[in-house]
């Protein structure tokens, strides 16, 4: 293919556009080695654009790609870049010099982007703009090449450049815009995906985890009965395993802590300001306890929510120690990352709710992905308001003056978890034999507990199923009833009741702004 025509010209600019973009990218992800990893420019806007997303938005995301809304976020991103790329290098081919105007706007928001995150400073935003700048010098050189070649292939004859030198011939031109568009992208990509793989790693935390060993509990969790588990194919487990645990959260890099380095302040409105370490922290006598957690973006009949065991400390008594004072209502927790919740301060402070700053997860330290070395764990709320994992600060303070990231997005401030059922087999959509069938799931009501579950086969009666036995009513309850359905297409229903004597609602509500409602159901076949 020769740049000759217009459509070539613009095809091969815009090759020339995206490399440079992939240079900007490679020089900035390679410079964080050096600058931290916060001047990940990527990561920055992918972060900026979490925090501007609308609430209705995030619920598509995440209903669309469940825990891997975070893999869709970024390429969603990958492609936008590549566009905008490709027209700037179209745009400085046609009318210099938009190309770099677009470069350095693209450049500007990226920075800022980078030193407005949490921890991050002015000095974060240097690998961004060295790469914009290095970037911006490859597409006019990029660009200037391909105008040699376009004029080259042409007049097929010797030719005056701007500078006054003589051009070389059209296939120097060609192997010289090539090679610079080609290679000096290709490296980028290579130098900046391996400056990524060693940025993201967390080797020395991720060993110090390994090597860490949790004291045992002061108050030993209550042994999970026999009849907790079911037992029966397709049934979510009663205990979810670390590996299969819902994550969502808004850190599209999972933060890197040093346990050693780890503190947290309480803060605000108290009589004594609280700091503790990590040391601290696993000194103090620890509690177990088992508790069911759930997003607010679950669905109805959706997956993001487990059950674990946690160990940790209870945050009523770290309360008790800086003694909140009159009027305070609320705690806003933040993250390492920036991430914030505002939990009700009489939920912390109940006797009854076993409120934990969690260092443990089913036996082994949490998972860096589930906020090692420390995160909150509070049965009945849901997470948003909540679970704040990699947590280094707790602000005593009124849900009037201050509020948790997600409110000011529309959601709920204060998020207590619904009544909830779910059906996990069968599948909906699934083709069934004609002989005794399981019809089975599970039910929450967690800090409340869960009395009975009934379903329903298309319009009959309610039918009571047979429920499994829990810890306690902060976790899920396994349920059955054995079906003998006859042929055709079926319609199957649940519903779960309360110990207050509460059924759940028909009606749908979305998650949206304050956690999913309705009855689950699944559509079969039979023969």
């Amino acid at each position: 293919m020769k740049p000759t025509g217009a459509r070539n010209v613009r095809l091969f600019a815009a090759l020339m556009g995206v490399s440079a973009a992939a240079v900007v990218l490679g020089v900035a992800e390679v410079l964080s080695l050096f600058f931290g990893t916060a001047g990940s420019p990527i990561f920055a806007v992918g972060s900026l654009v979490i925090d501007l997303v609308p609430p209705g938005v995030k619920d598509m995301v995440i209903a669309l790609f469940g825990t891997g809304d975070k893999a869709a976020l970024l390429t969603i991103l990958g492609i936008v870049i590549v566009v905008l790329a490709g027209l700037a290098g179209i745009l400085e081919a046609r009318r210099p010099p938009l190309g770099i105007v677009v470069f350095g706007v693209a450049a500007v928001l990226a920075v800022v982007a980078v030193v407005t995150r949490a921890g991050a400073s002015g000095f974060n935003g240097v690998p961004t703009v060295v790469g914009a700048v290095v970037g911006v010098v490859l597409l006019r050189i990029g660009i200037q090449r391909l105008e040699r070649w376009r004029v080259f292939e042409e007049k097929r004859s010797s030719v005056v450049t701007r500078s006054g030198s003589v051009a070389r011939g059209p296939q120097l031109e060609r192997r010289s815009f090539l090679s610079l568009a080609i290679v000096a992208g290709g490296i980028a990509i290579a130098a900046g995906a391996g400056a990524r793989v060693f940025n993201s790693m967390t080797t020395a935390v991720t060993e110090a985890r390994s090597k860490l060993k949790l004291p045992k509990a002061t108050v030993a969790a209550d042994p999970v009965p026999a009849g907790a588990e079911l037992g029966l194919d397709g049934l979510t487990p009663y205990v979810t395993p670390n590996s299969e645990f819902y994550r969502i959260d808004t850190a599209l890099q999972v933060p890197s802590v040093d346990a050693d380095k780890w503190k947290l302040k309480i803060t605000g409105m108290v009589e004594n300001e609280v700091e503790i370490d990590f040391a601290e922290l696993l000194a103090l006598p620890l509690e177990e306890h088992m508790a069911t957690l759930a997003c607010v973006s679950n669905d109805v009949g959706g997956d993001l929510i487990g059950n674990a065991l946690w160990l940790g400390y209870p945050i009523r008594e770290l309360l008790k120690r800086a003694v909140p004072k009159a009027g305070a209502d609320m705690v806003l927790s933040t993250s390492i990352d920036g991430f914030t919740a505002g939990t009700p301060l009489a939920v912390l402070q109940d006797e009854g709710t076993e409120a934990l700053l969690a260092v443990g997860m089913n036996g082994e330290p949490l998972p860096l992905a589930h906020g090692f070395p420390v995160r909150m764990v509070v049965p009945g709320l849901y997470g948003y308001v909540s679970a704040t994992k990699w947590v280094v600060q707790m602000e005593v303070t009124r849900f009037a003056d201050a509020q948790g990231y997600w409110t000011p997005r529309g959601w709920d401030a204060k998020g207590p978890v619904k009544l909830s059922s779910r059906i996990d087999t069968p599948r909906d959509g699934a083709r069934v034999g004609s002989g005794e069938i399981a019809i089975a799931g599970v039910a929450w009501d967690q800090h409340v507990g869960v009395a009975s579950v009934d379903v329903k086969v298309d319009d009959g009666p309610w039918l009571p199923t047979t429920l499994a036995d829990s810890v306690s009513a902060d976790t899920w309850r396994q349920w059955v009833y054995r079906w003998t359905p006859t042929k055709g297409s079926h319609d199957i229903f649940v519903r779960a009741t309360n110990v207050e004597g509460d059924s759940q609602n028909e009606a749908y509500r979305p998650p949206d702004p304050n956690g999913s409602e309705g009855w689950h159901s699944v559509t079969v076949t039979v023969g």
